[in-house]
Formats: structure tokens, C-alpha cells, sequence
């Protein structure tokens, strides 16, 4: 993210491949806040502290890792805590809804600022809707410093092919299919921009406040649909084809019958989502026409709604089970405007305790999100700084390519 002189980009070409992958995953994790120091890279990485030493004063050297300050340790000298690029630095990103968008600056390490909700319609199409909210992003550089600005990150409630940077065949998102929303950001601001479903999003923030040794996780995003977000080892997994997490369009028995948005019927979505809830109370003579009004007269202990609401958590349950059997992860975090409403979540708990065999929920965490309304904004901005970072990395060794594997692979679901 620092700015690299031509000097600099000339001593640096034939760096080793093995080295500057290394480089790559140290900028990763310094920059997504899961290491803050040599001895948990070390301990995350699998590799011996002397290399890992050795890659952090490189980096240092080159200006895309800082040192400052100490911090605690459990026995020995005081370990220097490590950061990516200057504290000045961040991204602007935004986590885009149906109605709204929830911006704000994304710093390295994960903190947030300057967080609020902007009107964003999704139905008027990129053509009109991007400029509206780029220009509330640029606002927000502006207040910042725009000068320090070094990346944009969007998170996007549909399929995103995140090497084009573009939606693909989104069901809620009209005129939105291919349009280059990352090159059109890129172009806009300047700076690396990033495009993601924002499920991943969500699941990449919330891995970032986590504890180290949630490795392995499941992060479930509830709103007016479903999506999944996987992390493996600490990284966020695509799948062969990117469709990795897509628990959406399980289909269950008990919804054998009811189309979805996909062209199959009986899918998850068509009894679990906030969608599926708006329709269900309105066939039962509910005064409903949004998801919020579905938590809304849940909140307010409404008893129709109420059964309605925990149904849906026990068929997410029996979905998520099947997974957690499967994958044996070390924690399940729950997110999403549905994820806010206690019937909803002790169901989703309940079925996975009675349907999962022990030893897979021995140690497993099942927690709502602890960014909540914030983790798929974290997660956008935290893919733009990685995104910047890999890009300063592939300057330095020559080639100007991005190495960040997170990153690097499209999405679909």
C-alpha cells in the first residue's frame, strides 16, 4: 500500500517465488488482523521463526509492514507489534442491500469508521445506482484524506465471478449480470477495488475478531436470502468453481413444492429466508411486506410470527447439520438481520445439537456474529487492503500481479 519507488521495483525483480508467496500470506495475515506479531506468523504458517523473521524486515524494508510499540508475550522478550502499510492508510467499502448500503472506512487490522446507511436501489442497475453511491464513498475519502486512499471493496448480495469482478446471473439484482463493477470502481477511484458475494464478506470480517484457533468455520449470512461463507486454515474456500458455501439451494422435503428464484423447487431459500417469512405470514393473514417487519413483530413476541420464525431456524438447523458432519468445524456464526432474533438462533442451536453426532459439536461454537450488521463492510474493505497490498507486493518483485489466493478466484452462489 506504501508507494514503491522505480529504484525499488528494479532491485527486486527475480525475487524467489517460494519467498514472495511466503511475503504474500505474512501480508495477509498482518493485514486481516489474525497476526500481529513474528511468533503468531510463525505459529500460523508452520514455518520456522528465523524465515519468518527474515520475510517481516523485507517487508518492513519495502514499507508494506510496519513495527511499533510491544506487546505482552508469555515468557521472553516483548514481542513488536506488527502492522500493514501506515495507520493512515484504509479503504472505503460497502455492504449493498436491496433498499440501502451500509458504507464506512476500513483500516488495516480490521477497525471500522464512519460507518452509516445510504439509500442504494438496487432495481434502478449499475448505470445509475454506482454513481450515486460512489459518490458517498468518495465523501468519506474525502473526509479521510484522499490521498491515503488505497482500496475500494463492495459486498454483493447475488454471485459474484471475483476475477471479472462482476455479478453473474443474480436473481434480485436486474440489468446487474456481467456489468464490470470492479474495473467501473477502479476507473472511479483510482485505486485497486474489490467485488465480493457478500456472505464471503461477511465470513472473511467476522474470521478477522475471531480467536486464532477458529481455523475452521462456518459463517451464515440470514436476511431476505441465504448464503454461506467457508473458511479453511484461516482462509476463505471457493470450491473448484467457486461455489463453495451455496447451502441456499439445498433442497428439503418440507418445501417440496414451493418454486425458487433458482428454477428448482423446495430449496432452503423458500422456507428459511426472511423472503420465505414475509410470504409465509402473509398467506396466514399477516400484515407483512418486508423482512424487518417479520423481526419486528418477532421482537414484539407476535406468536404467529414467532412460530414462523423459529420453524425457519430449525430448517436451517437440519441444513447446517448435515454440513457440520460433515466439514467438523470449530464454530458456526450466525449473521444477518434473522441471526438478531433469539427464536430464531436457539432453534438453529437446538437442531444442530440433536442432529449432529457429539464429537462434532464436543467444542463446536455456535454464536451470532460479533461485527453483526458490520462484517460483511469489514470483509469488503479487508479484500480491497489485501487487494492493495498484493499489488505493491507484485510491483516489487517485477511482475505487478496479485498473489493474494482469498482474492484471486471467482464465486459463484
Amino acid at each position: 500500500m506504501t508507494e514503491i519507488s522505480a529504484r525499488d521495483r528494479k532491485s527486486t525483480k527475480g525475487v524467489n517465488p517460494k519467498g514472495a508467496a511466503l511475503a504474500a500470506r505474512v501480508l495477509e495475515l498482518v493485514a486481516s488482523g489474525q497476526a500481529s506479531s513474528r511468533a503468531e506468523l510463525a505459529q500460523l504458517l508452520g514455518t520456522a521463526p528465523s524465515t519468518i523473521s527474515l520475510t517481516v524486515a523485507e517487508l518492513v524494508e519495502r514499507g508494506l509492514i510496519a513495527e511499533e510499540g510491544t506487546q505482552s508475550s508469555t515468557g521472553g522478550r516483548p514481542r513488536r507489534v506488527l502492522r500493514a502499510g501506515s495507520t493512515d492508510e484504509y479503504a472505503v467499502a460497502a455492504d449493498l442491500g436491496g433498499r440501502h448500503a451500509r458504507i464506512g472506512v476500513v483500516l488495516p487490522g480490521n477497525g471500522v469508521r464512519d460507518v452509516a446507511n445510504v439509500p442504494f436501489e438496487v432495481a434502478d442497475g449499475p448505470e445509475a445506482a454506482l454513481p450515486r453511491l460512489a459518490e458517498h464513498l468518495e465523501a468519506l475519502a474525502q473526509q479521510r484524506g484522499r490521498d491515503r486512499l488505497r482500496g475500494v471493496g463492495l459486498s454483493l448480495p447475488g454471485p459474484v465471478d471475483v476475477a471479472a469482478g462482476a455479478v453473474v446471473l443474480p436473481s434480485r439484482m436486474p440489468g446487474w449480470n456481467r456489468f464490470p463493477v470492479a474495473a467501473w470502481l477502479e476507473e472511479r477511484f483510482g485505486v485497486p477495488a474489490v467485488v465480493d458475494n457478500d456472505a464471503n464478506c461477511m465470513a472473511v470480517g467476522e474470521q478477522s475478531v475471531r480467536p486464532a484457533e477458529h481455523r475452521r468455520t462456518i459463517t451464515v449470512k440470514i436476511g431476505t436470502a441465504i448464503g454461506a461463507g467457508v473458511i479453511i486454515d484461516g482462509n476463505l474456500y471457493r470450491g473448484a468453481t467457486g461455489a463453495a458455501g451455496d447451502i441456499t439451494h439445498i433442497r428439503i422435503e418440507s418445501g417440496a413444492d414451493i418454486p425458487c428464484s433458482c428454477g428448482n423447487t423446495g430449496c432452503l431459500e423458500t422456507v428459511a429466508s426472511g423472503a420465505a417469512l414475509v410470504r409465509i405470514l402473509h398467506e396466514r393473514g399477516v400484515d407483512v411486506a418486508s423482512t424487518e417487519d417479520v423481526v419486528q413483530l418477532a421482537t414484539d413476541a407476535d406468536p404467529e410470527a414467532t412460530r414462523a420464525v423459529r420453524r425457519a431456524g430449525d430448517h436451517l438447523g437440519r441444513v447446517l447439520a448435515a454440513n457440520v458432519n460433515f466439514f467438523n468445524p470449530d464454530a458456526v456464526y450466525l449473521g444477518g438481520i434473522l441471526s438478531t432474533l433469539e427464536p430464531f438462533v436457539a432453534a438453529v442451536r437446538s437442531q444442530l445439537y440433536e442432529s449432529c453426532h457429539p464429537l462434532a459439536t464436543e467444542h463446536l461454537t455456535i454464536e451470532r456474529a460479533i461485527l453483526g450488521a458490520d462484517a460483511g463492510l469489514v470483509g469488503a474493505g479487508l479484500f480491497a487492503l489485501q487487494r492493495a497490498l498484493a499489488r505493491a507486493l507484485g510491483d516489487t518483485a517485477g511482475d505487478g500481479t496479485d498473489r493474494f489466493h482469498t482474492v484471486a478466484a471467482p464465486r459463484k452462489g
